[in-house]
């Protein structure tokens, strides 16, 4: 075991919490949940402290997979409203060779320059670098120079965003080691050298709103967010059968398919409706129901898109817990370009899309360190011995600050 990275999501529906190590350049699982969230409507934290305590369920359930307790992680703060900037900064090489504290500095002068006080700095997405003017490279680490300039895309969101979900996490002694945002997890979930080299989407369907982000060789450029998310299906099943929404969620997940091509009228599902009459409903008719529902979130998604970008996209990824749907890929034939495809969660033991932010988001953190040129992890030498062999411990965890990986030293 090398070093360990865990991250959380907090989606009105649910807190995803994932546990890495990377190990001989792997990312292998150690642990994940999702449990029931409250407080948190829309992907906003509305009610701190039902938040809070769905936030510690989380952390529990996985402390005890582990055997230790987690002290550090990276948190996704909500997309609404994040503002997308093109910055650059320049500075002059004070030794013979480019390193990584010369790359760091021309962003902090970009960053300087371009934050406007109302907004909050979540992170900064490389671009590329000009040596002495002239050679472009993307990683001009160890080569010689002596003025540097550097492109990067700029993510910054409301103050009240990234405080929101920073305090509750520090509440419980949990230190905060970097923020950062679904648009940014999601692409690096899935990134490959074609996403690298073209302009593209990735629509990810919550449980109550749906986030459209566009993407330019990997890098996101904007993100639109639409109300509407898998609890819309929840409700329409309920609507439809005159059933309460515990008892529709049960039949989407477990009796209906996104689409009604494969679906059978003769498979029954049997319930109690509010007038406490049993009823029998077909697995046909309400996948049907679910397919609507899809098709239109689906459809509002293209019509983002559209509003985005006017230039072609190679490549559109769907992913979020909706999408896990069995034959949800027909919606999305029947709905978008051929380009689409559903997105594909591929570390072992996590094979969720709901888990695509929060992994990707581990994904990215690790880049950056790697193009800072250090090596972190969330847990110490000891704490990793601990989690080699697992056992109950009650150690307090501290209060923790921002890391800051970007500046700190």
């Amino acid at each position: 075991m090398e070093h360990v990275y865990a991250s959380i999501d907090l989606g009105s529906d649910a807190i995803k919490l994932v546990v890495c190590e990377l190990y001989q350049n792997h990312l292998n699982l150690l642990a994940a949940c999702s449990t029931s969230s409250r407080g948190i409507k829309k992907g906003l934290i509305t009610d701190p402290e039902l938040a809070k305590k769905s936030v510690l369920l989380a952390f529990k359930q996985v402390e005890q997979m582990l055997g230790v307790k987690i002290k550090r992680v990276i948190a996704n703060v909500p997309n609404h409203h994040a503002d997308y900037k093109i910055i650059k900064g320049e500075t002059e090489i004070l030794g013979d060779l480019i390193t990584p504290k010369d790359m760091i500095n021309t962003y902090k002068i970009g960053i300087k320059k371009n934050l406007l006080p109302n907004e909050e700095f979540v992170t900064v997405v490389p671009i590329d670098f000009k040596i002495n003017g002239k050679t472009i490279m993307k990683n001009p680490k160890g080569f010689p120079g002596k003025h540097l300039l550097g492109r990067a895309m700029m993510v910054t969101t409301p103050k009240k965003n990234v405080y929101s979900v920073v305090s509750i996490i520090e509440s419980l002694g949990i230190e905060v080691a970097d923020i950062s945002t679904s648009s940014i997890g999601d692409i690096n979930c899935f990134r490959n050298e074609t996403i690298d080299k073209s302009i593209g989407s990735v629509i990810n369907i919550g449980s109550e709103v749906t986030e459209v982000s566009l993407y330019s060789k990997g890098i996101p450029v904007s993100t639109k967010i639409i109300g509407a998310g898998g609890n819309d299906i929840d409700k329409d099943i309920a609507y439809m059968y005159k059933i309460d929404l515990a008892e529709a969620r049960k039949i989407k997940e477990s009796f209906a398919l996104a689409h009604k091509r494969n679906a059978d009228v003769t498979d029954i599902y049997e319930t109690v409706n509010s007038d406490n009459v049993k009823i029998k409903i077909n697995q046909s008719a309400v996948s049907e129901v679910v397919q609507s529902r899809i098709t239109e979130i689906l459809s509002l998604a293209k019509n983002e898109l559209n509003d985005l970008t006017n230039k072609p996209i190679q490549y559109i990824i769907i992913t979020g817990g909706t999408s896990n749907m069995l034959d949800f890929e027909y919606c999305i034939g029947d709905v978008l370009p051929a380009i689409a495809s559903k997105g594909t969660v591929k570390l072992v033991g996590v094979r969720n899309n709901k888990y695509s932010t929060a992994i990707g988001n581990i994904i990215y953190f690790l880049n950056t360190l790697k193009l800072k040129g250090t090596n972190y992890s969330m847990l110490s030498e000891d704490e990793m011995e601990q989690l080699s062999s697992p056992r109950e411990t009650n150690d307090d965890t501290m209060l923790g600050k921002v890391f800051g990986y970007f500046f700190g030293e």
